[in-house]
């Protein structure tokens, strides 16, 4: 049985409405079959009594008479559940009774006799009649219920419905899986974005920790100075100071005299309000320096004179570069990002590290302390060839451990003990033990022969105490001389990766740090330009201001 009432006609809703549910189609037909036959039939009698006998409405009496007639057999009979064979057998009969009425009609009135009728017309009527009723009651009674046939057939149809409607709500249902699924796999995007970020966050706590922790030691040991001013009358009767470390080295003197111990102390007082936060001016050599009284003004901010460039290069790759107002290129990022996004967070991280960097001058060596794969703090002594003279050999899970162990290895070098040995694959290696045996650093590669892995310790020897540690801040810059001989700048962020490098060698490493200082000066303000594709004009005259020694500053 079907429950779908979407699409009842108004008779079927009225007969569902008024009497039940239908269990068939036949079942509302033939009830209203029933009812028009019911009323043609009523009307047929009014009108038989109220015409002439062979006027108009004598013939319509009998038409409504003969009609309903027919209708109210029809009716109950298709309503039972028969065979397919009955119901076939009374609409045959219907279908005969009707040609009968409209013999009738045909032959009305002159054919037609008031006390005989008409022997044709009642003839196909009456065996229209039995046809109807044969096929209601006959075909029934003698073929009998044909081994449940009828229910079978009643049943199937009513499974058929079910089926229909289940198909429907298994479409249904199918369709919400697939949102849910949709739901589903965008919640997992959002959850691994949320993760990332997540861990983003977490690093960037620990390393804001990290320094926290740094920075809290640093201030306290500005606090608790290891060194003291001392306030003297020198053998000329001049007054004098100087700064002294507990360890005896002078660190600072007056460098000149002053006639009484008031002005002195003046000016050490100066010095401790001034030293702090003092920039640096770098003098090629003494007879450069300016006369005693000469006044100076503190740099100035100025309106960056660069502009960031972004664009995809001839491969697909997205890159930047630092373009100077006067078309030379000051600076690029030195290598290329599957998206344009990564270009621009690339743009971002050198905008925020440039301006506070401080240098690490590779001269000859100093010491890295980076991230590895693992997440872990190491240290390496470079030299500023590029080669690796001393490693760590073990991983920190705090920056400022890694620190303090370059600090031990700097400072305390003549306690440890070099040991040489010859690894498994039969190459020289050397080893730096502390008292207790534990392994502070190592070469971190092989060596052929022995006497080379001697000369690598003595390089160590010679280098470590004095080289600088890149460990300040977020990034440095690196000042170093390439395999040409000329000196190059490149930032580098504290994990190792390269941030920016410079567009040009120079001749004189003067040249490259003041091409620093104008990077650090333009580079954080710099407008960011993005360019939708790089002419090949444009490369060209970038390789030429890259090939002349450009002033970028003259402008300036």
């Amino acid at each position: 049985m079907s429950t779908d009432r979407t699409n009842d006609g108004t008779l079927q809703a009225v007969y569902r409405r008024r009497i039940g549910d239908p269990t068939t189609d036949d079942e509302v037909r033939g009830y209203w079959l029933f009812v028009v036959g019911l009323v043609l039939a009523v009307a047929g009698v009014f009108l038989f009594l109220a015409s002439e006998p062979q006027g108009g409405l004598r013939q319509l009496s009998l038409v409504g008479i003969s009609v309903g007639l027919i209708l109210l057999l029809v009716g109950p009979v298709i309503r039972l559940p028969l065979e397919p064979r009955a119901t076939t057998l009374v609409a045959v009969g219907a279908t005969v009774a009707a040609i009968g009425v409209a013999y009738f009609v045909a032959v009305f009135p002159g054919g037609w006799s008031v006390r005989n009728g008409n022997t044709v017309v009642i003839g196909l009527y009456g065996l229209g009649l039995l046809l109807v009723g044969g096929g209601g009651v006959l075909v029934p009674l003698l073929s009998g219920r044909a081994d449940g046939a009828g229910d079978l057939r009643r049943e199937l149809a009513e499974l058929d419905d079910v089926l229909e409607d289940t198909a429907a709500d298994e479409a249904d249902l199918a369709a919400r899986v697939a949102a849910l699924r949709s739901e589903l796999a965008a919640s997992n995007d959002a959850a691994a974005s949320l993760g990332r970020a997540v861990t983003a966050m977490s690093e960037e706590l620990a390393d804001a920790e990290s320094d926290e922790a740094d920075l809290a030691a640093r201030l306290w040991s500005l606090r608790q100075s290891q060194a003291r001013f001392e306030l003297y009358e020198d053998g000329g009767g001049e007054w004098r100071w100087r700064l002294r470390h507990r360890n005896g080295n002078i660190v600072a003197t007056s460098g000149e005299g002053y006639s009484r111990r008031h002005n002195a102390q003046k000016g050490l007082e100066s010095v401790r309000r001034n030293a702090l936060g003092a920039t640096l001016l770098r003098v090629e050599s003494e007879d450069e320096l300016a006369e005693p009284g000469e006044t100076f003004e503190p740099p100035e901010v100025v309106e960056s004179q660069t502009t960031f460039e972004l664009y995809e290069d001839k491969s697909g790759e997205f890159r930047w570069r630092l373009r100077h107002d006067n078309g030379n290129i000051v600076g690029d990022g030195g290598e290329g990002y599957s998206r344009r996004s990564g270009a621009r967070e690339a743009i971002e991280r050198v905008q925020e590290y440039a301006g506070p960097a401080e240098y690490l001058r590779l001269d000859p060596t100093g010491f890295e302390i980076y991230r590895d794969g693992a997440g872990e703090w190491r240290w390496r002594l470079v030299h500023r060839n590029g080669n690796v003279l001393a490693d760590g050999g073990e991983g920190y899970t705090r920056r400022r451990d890694a620190r303090r162990a370059v600090d031990r290895v700097r400072e305390g070098l003549d306690e440890l003990t070099f040991e040489t040995y010859e690894d498994s694959a039969g190459e020289h290696r050397w080893r730096l033990k502390s008292g207790n045996g534990q392994v502070v650093a190592d070469s971190g590669e092989g060596y052929s022969r022995q006497s080379s892995v001697e000369d690598a310790v003595e390089r160590v020897r010679q280098y470590a105490p004095e080289a600088d540690v890149l460990d300040i801040g977020r990034a440095a810059f690196e000042v170093y001389e390439d395999n040409g001989g000329e000196f190059r700048w490149r930032l580098r962020h504290r994990n190792g990766q390269i941030v920016a490098t410079g567009s040009e060698g120079y001749a004189e490493k003067s040249k490259a740090e003041d091409a620093v200082d104008r990077f650090k000066l333009n580079a954080p303000g710099s407008a960011v330009e993005d360019l939708d594709e790089v002419a090949a004009e444009a490369d060209d005259g970038s390789e030429e201001g890259a090939d002349a020694e450009s002033e970028d500053g003259d402008g300036e």
